[in-house]
C-alpha cells in the first residue's frame, strides 16, 4: 500500500515538547506504598535520565506538615537541577495555582507523571491535564498506591480518558531516539 494518511495527531513523544512532574513521594507516605522500594528506584532512574535529556522536572508535595518532605534519596538526585518545587493541599497539581502556572509557562504540552498515589493525586492531575488540552504520560512502573488494585484501576481509568501509559525504560529510549544521542550512554547505564 502506497497511500499516506495525514492526521493532526502525533503518537511519538518528542523531547522538546515534554516536561515531567514528580508527585508526592514523601517520607510519611512512601513506606505505605506497595512495592515502594522498587518504585523509588525507578523514580531515581527516571529523574537521572530526564536530567541527561535536559527535560524539566517539577516537584509537587502534598501537605508537607502531615506527609513530610520528599524522600531524601530523591531530593538528592534533584538537587542542583533547579527543579521547581510546589507544596499543595489539592489532590490535583493542576488545582494549585502556582504549580499550574509554572506547568503552563513551560510551553510543553506533554507531561510525564510519576509518583504517588496513582488513584488519587496522579490520576486527578492526569485528568485535569487532559481537560486542559495537555497530554499526560503515566510512567506506570514509577507510580504507586498503597494497594495494587487501586493502582490498576487508576491506570485503567487514566488510559480510557486518553493518557499514554508507558515505563521508565521505554520513555527514556523514546525521548533519546537514537544511540547517537549524547544522552544514550548515560541512559543505557542507568537502565542496566
Amino acid at each position: 500500500m502506497s497511500s499516506t494518511i495525514i492526521t493532526d495527531r502525533t503518537y511519538r513523544i518528542a523531547r522538546e515538547n515534554t516536561q515531567a512532574m514528580l508527585i508526592d513521594v514523601q517520607e510519611r507516605l512512601a513506606p505505605h506504598i506497595y512495592d515502594n522500594e522498587n518504585i523509588d528506584k525507578k523514580i531515581i532512574t527516571l529523574v537521572k535520565g530526564l536530567q541527561a535529556l535536559d527535560i524539566p522536572v517539577m516537584l509537587n508535595e502534598q501537605y508537607k506538615k502531615g506527609l513530610g518532605d520528599t524522600l531524601p534519596e530523591i531530593l538528592e538526585v534533584l538537587e542542583g537541577d533547579n527543579a521547581k518545587s510546589f507544596e499543595k493541599v489539592t489532590f490535583s497539581a493542576c488545582d494549585n495555582d502556582d504549580s499550574w502556572n509554572y506547568l503552563a509557562q513551560q510551553n510543553r504540552s506533554i507531561v510525564l507523571l510519576f509518583g504517588t498515589e496513582a488513584h488519587v493525586c496522579v490520576m486527578q492531575t492526569a485528568l485535569d491535564l487532559l481537560d486542559n488540552g495537555m497530554q499526560p504520560v503515566i510512567i506506570a512502573d514509577a507510580v504507586g498506591s498503597r494497594f495494587p488494585y487501586d493502582k490498576k484501576q487508576a491506570i485503567r481509568r487514566i488510559r480510557r480518558a486518553g493518557a499514554v501509559i508507558t515505563t521508565v525504560e521505554s520513555i527514556l529510549f523514546e525521548l533519546c531516539r537514537s544511540s547517537k544521542d549524547p544522552a544514550f550512554k548515560t541512559i543505557s547505564n542507568l537502565i542496566k
